[in-house]
């Protein structure tokens, strides 16, 4: 067991402590708001070009009609979002869930985030060079990138649009970056990349992120 293993097993279940009782006020306040509907959302998720694993979220949308929930998403779902999900949303409390991923090995904290598996079959080597570690609850990618891909995304309108967009303009940006952290991964970029994410969310001091973001969208 690798010292990155280590410390996503350790980290996880100190993590527990506030998440535990985080989730079940969460649940709490969604069964009074929804009743019985699912309280997370299970998603199938590659952690390499052949190997699945189940994916957990808070779940943040209305229960979909067969077929409305594929592929990533963008402007056209954001009517199915509820008003907690948004705050769930916005504060990333609806990923939480995956600290069990963790544990359960599929996932590090740190990491590309886990693709679907229409996209690792479109682009198997691509994603065969970005899924040679665990992906991650967070990354390179989701600190540099996150906020603008949301950006692209909430202007399309339809699945389709939405499909072609993340293809063209999401997925290769997505993947340089990507590539960029296998290439400098060690324990103490991780943990730079887990404060990042904490600023982001908590308004700490971040101005390194803050740049890469700016070179990031004048790329586009």
């Amino acid at each position: 067991m690798n010292s990155k293993r280590i410390f996503d097993i350790v980290f996880a279940l100190v993590l527990l402590v506030p998440i535990v009782p985080t989730l079940a006020v969460v649940w709490l306040i969604m069964r009074l708001q929804e009743g019985r509907k699912p309280f997370l959302y299970v998603s199938e998720r590659m952690k390499s070009v052949d190997r699945p694993f189940m994916l957990y979220k808070i779940r943040t949308m209305r229960c979909a009609e067969p077929g409305e929930n594929t592929g990533v998403s963008g402007g056209h779902k954001h009517h199915r979002i509820t008003p907690l999900g948004r705050v769930l949303r916005r504060t990333r409390i609806d990923e939480f869930p995956q600290v069990f991923n963790v544990l359960k090995g599929d996932m590090s904290f740190v990491g590309p985030r886990p693709p679907e598996r229409v996209y690792v079959e479109a682009f198997p080597g691509l994603y065969g060079k970005i899924l040679r570690g665990r992906p991650g609850i967070t990354g390179l990618a989701t600190v540099v990138y996150h906020n603008h891909e949301e950006q692209i995304l909430a202007a399309c309108r339809t699945a389709e649009e939405t499909d072609k967009v993340y293809r063209r303009r999401c997925i290769p940006r997505k993947a340089t970056l990507d590539m960029i952290y296998h290439r400098n991964a060690n324990l103490g970029l991780d943990m730079y990349i887990m404060y990042l994410t904490a600023a982001e969310l908590l308004r700490l001091p971040s101005r390194r992120v803050a740049r890469l973001q700016t070179v990031q969208v004048a790329a586009e």
